[in-house]
């Protein structure tokens, strides 16, 4: 029984096998005298001693301590004992760097079923629940990428003047969200009232901010993810270009039935690689049904029920399930995404974005149970009543 399992178990036939199992794994070594850590590269070291004893897992990537994880048994909750993770990052003081006590930046505990996480470079930061161990690669860029606070918005003006104010406003919600440390966000904006081109001229903004580099924007239909690529390649941006001109657009496979028959039918499909080895220096939107998304981390016996009649079918769903990095993406953005009507579908569309440790944005007109449950109150929110008011749309009573 899993309640009788003891550490040693716990740690060599859960937490071992999850970092050896990842897309990029962990080698997993015990610590000896002579170990020689710069020339550790991906390598979770057992034992590591610290001047406050000994951390279970100290994770090293090109020679530097990243990481130190606290490993308890399965019957323990991990959210509890990050305390001693800290404890063990404040015993380091030969480091690649100090945060105030801190000697180690990226600390974790598990259970070997759960994982906790904290950032702890930021004062602010909190801790928070994370599918899975991130990958060597991508500890290393979580440590090169620079913290987002007021700069990093404030040379980008809103200059698009084909937003309408509270559009203008929407975005610089968001923006104020982000910066505020929220990975958890909503906007509610009344249909009609140009939701999806709101986002659009966020992402862009997001992109020129050169903080996010891999956007992926989720919809519950294909129809909807057709709608969304041609909103970006319709979009123009400050410099007169098209948006796909400057950044690149990719998206799920399509059917030509998706598009108008007199409609150009040349989407570009995102290399399975963006996906399974995220890099760095490719910046990107990906334009995807979170059905989709779901089959392609999961499979499909674990996704969404799929009616082979129904038009959104997936026909290659079953043979996909590919191993996903959590750092995959930086930010997620949901639009309409109201899939969860049952408890068992409503689990589905937490755990695929729960995969993901992103900034997740929710886009809606109408905020449903499940949705409010898992993003927030809306940080933002423009009604029918107001469009209505403001001369945007017509009363249909009237």
């Amino acid at each position: 029984m899993a309640s009788q399992e003891l550490e040693w178990q716990t740690r060599k036939e859960r937490i071992d096998r999850g970092l050896k199992s990842l897309s990029s794994p962990w080698q997993v070594e015990k610590h000896h005298p002579f170990l020689d850590t710069t020339q550790l590269t991906n390598h979770a070291i057992e034992e590591y001693p610290t001047e406050n004893g000994h951390a279970d897992y100290a994770l090293f990537v090109e020679g530097k301590l990243l990481g130190i994880i606290e490993a308890k048994k399965v019957s323990v909750n991990p959210q509890n004992v990050l305390e001693q993770a800290k404890r063990y990052s404040k015993g380091i003081s030969t480091g690649i760097g100090s945060w105030g006590d801190y000697g180690v930046p990226f600390l974790y505990s598990t259970n070997g079923e759960y994982i906790w996480h904290i950032d702890i470079r930021n004062p602010q930061n909190l801790s928070r629940e994370i599918a899975d161990f991130p990958t060597p690669e991508g500890l290393k860029e979580s440590f090169e990428k620079e913290s987002i606070d007021e700069s990093t918005f404030r040379n980008l003006q809103i200059t698009n003047e084909k937003l309408r104010d509270y559009q203008k406003d929407a975005i610089e919600e968001i923006e104020k969200a982000i910066i505020e440390n929220k990975r958890r966000l909503m906007i509610a904006m009344a249909t009609g009232t140009g939701k999806t081109y709101t986002l659009v001229s966020l992402i862009y903004r997001l992109l020129e901010s050169k903080h996010f580099k891999r956007i992926l924007f989720l919809v519950d239909r294909r129809a909807l993810a057709a709608q969304a690529v041609r909103e970006f390649r319709a979009f123009d941006t400050p410099t007169g270009n098209k948006f796909s001109q400057e950044y690149e657009v990719y998206s799920q496979k399509f059917q030509k039935e998706d598009f108008d028959v007199k409609e150009k039918f040349d989407p570009q499909v995102l290399p399975t690689e963006y996906l399974t080895k995220p890099d760095s220096t490719k910046t990107f939107v990906y334009i995807s049904t979170i059905q989709r998304m779901t089959v392609n981390l999961f499979g499909w016996k674990n996704s969404f029920q799929q009616d082979p009649n129904d038009p959104d079918y997936e026909e290659d769903a079953e043979e996909l399930n590919i191993p996903i990095p959590i750092h995959a993406f930086d930010l997620i953005i949901a639009d309409e995404c109201h899939r969860g009507y049952t408890a068992k579908d409503t689990a589905i569309w937490r755990k695929t974005l729960d995969h993901f440790d992103a900034i997740k944005i929710g886009l809606t007109a109408t905020p449903a149970v499940h949705t409010s449950a898992y993003f927030g109150k809306p940080v933002y929110r423009y009604t029918t009543d107001q469009a209505v008011q403001n001369g945007y749309l017509v009363d249909y009573e009237a």
